[in-house]
């Protein structure tokens, strides 16, 4: 026997589907072309959505996520927090670097979580909760490749976010409405050619415990 849904819900956890996937916006012209969707009820599952903060419009009139989405995903966070640690620590102690999980919030990236390796003498610092543009660092820029779905397996960076510091990250990906990142950060040497498989590997290993 067929489980009865919602029609109405669906429609609406589409149209927040679509918008996530569309960092420009779209209009709702756009949208319901996207949905398949009369515009009427486009209009109307917008006005829904906006008056609690899911949906927002922009001054020039296109419809983005809103807000509310990111009360909505704080609370994920530590579900993804529990699962990535105990990766993190085991690319720490293998590479002997800082290693971070990255969660994008809007045009910011967000340090999730931070594990720094036992057996160094000097590591870098990542403090849990900082945020920076998703432009800078290797942890942005894997959110952004992620995002783009261009095939990128990880990114390497140096001295965006810190003097001298180099940092490599891959996206993680294939886990519905997350958009996130597993990375390292080294003041020391970078060996690209064995560290970016160890932090693709980690990353995808996330995925798969939260897929």
């Amino acid at each position: 026997m067929p489980v009865e849904t919602s029609q109405t819900l669906d429609r609406g956890l589409r149209v927040l589907s679509v918008l996530a996937s569309a960092p420009d916006g779209l209009t709702v012209t756009e949208l319901a072309a996207r949905l398949d969707v009369n515009r009427t009820v486009v209009y109307r599952l917008v006005s829904t959505l906006e008056q609690h903060a899911l949906v927002r419009r922009s001054s020039r009139g296109r419809l983005h996520v809103g807000l509310g989405m990111l009360h909505l995903a704080a609370a994920v966070h530590p579900l993804v927090r529990d699962v990535a640690v105990p990766v993190l620590r085991e690319l720490a102690e293998s590479v002997g670097s800082t290693a971070h999980l990255t969660v994008a919030e809007g045009d910011e990236a967000l340090a999730l979580a931070v594990v720094e390796p036992s057996w160094t003498d000097f590591h870098v610092s990542y403090r849990v909760g900082s945020r920076h543009p998703l432009e800078q660092g290797a942890a942005g820029r894997a959110l952004l490749a992620g995002r783009s779905g261009d095939g990128t397996p990880y990114v390497v960076t140096a001295g965006e976010l810190q003097a001298g510091a180099r940092g490599l990250a891959a996206p993680v990906l294939g886990v519905a409405g997350l958009e996130a990142s597993i990375g390292i950060v080294t003041l020391g040497e970078l060996d690209e050619a064995v560290v970016g498989p160890q932090v693709v590997e980690a990353a995808t290993r996330v995925a798969q415990h939260l897929g």
